[in-house]
């Protein structure tokens, strides 16, 4: 968080839980462990001014309100599959209650490390990905992305030369660890296809028929 004096060398953590047990154990002991941390109860009251590395959150119906900056969202519910698919559509990774907590910092260690740049720059000629500024360049121009077609743009761009396939995708972009029966991938491809074309970069996100997704050859 860059105002009131957070000190950035620290992994910045909002945590929004509507029990104020949890809240309260979580926010001692994630601070004990080394996280700048700023606990609330609800979504409603989390500052618009803040910028956290890890937005933590304990209800996973406020997903669809909340909004703040580019940060690693991890979501705190129900062990429910429905809840756990639909949540993980537009958070980075999600833990069922009752949890323990040393997985659960193990898992913001987790998406941290995979959120973080390998490399700063994927250079592939018209298509650039700067990771560091966070920006994908189509033909030299920057192309706005929600942060999971970002992910999928990334993580294809990582390995040009593979065929990704659908259970691979789940696992690497939005942190599925079994697989589960959704359109979750087709459906974010589609769209970055669609916005690449856009572009005048038609055709550089190929559908393998029966295998999954690949950077068309070209490319290199």
């Amino acid at each position: 968080m860059r105002t009131r004096g957070y000190r950035r060398a620290m992994t910045a953590l909002m945590l929004a839980e509507p029990e104020a047990s949890v809240r309260g154990f979580l926010a001692q002991q994630l601070a004990s462990d080394g996280f700048d941390v700023l606990a609330f109860e609800s979504t409603d009251d989390l500052p618009r001014w803040a910028d956290p590395d890890v937005l933590l959150l304990g209800d996973p119906d406020a997903l669809g309100r909340c909004r703040i900056g580019d940060c690693a969202v991890i979501v705190l519910g129900r062990a429910d599959a429905n809840e756990r698919v639909r949540a993980l559509a537009h958070c980075d990774d999600y833990v069922t209650r009752p949890f323990v907590y040393e997985e659960l910092v193990a898992r913001i260690h987790a998406v941290l490390r995979r959120r973080s740049p390998r490399s700063e720059l994927i250079d592939l000629g018209e298509l650039v990905v700067d990771r560091a500024a966070r920006r994908i360049l189509a033909r030299g121009r920057e192309l706005r992305l929600p942060s999971k077609e970002y992910a999928l743009v990334v993580r294809m761009a990582q390995d040009p030369d593979r065929v990704f396939t659908r259970e691979q995708l789940l696992r690497d972009v939005w942190g599925y660890r079994t697989f589960v029966p959704t359109r979750t991938v087709e459906s974010h491809a589609s769209r970055v296809r669609c916005k690449l074309a856009a572009a005048g970069l038609a055709g550089w996100i190929v559908n393998e028929w029966g295998v999954g997704y690949r950077l068309r050859p070209a490319l290199l």
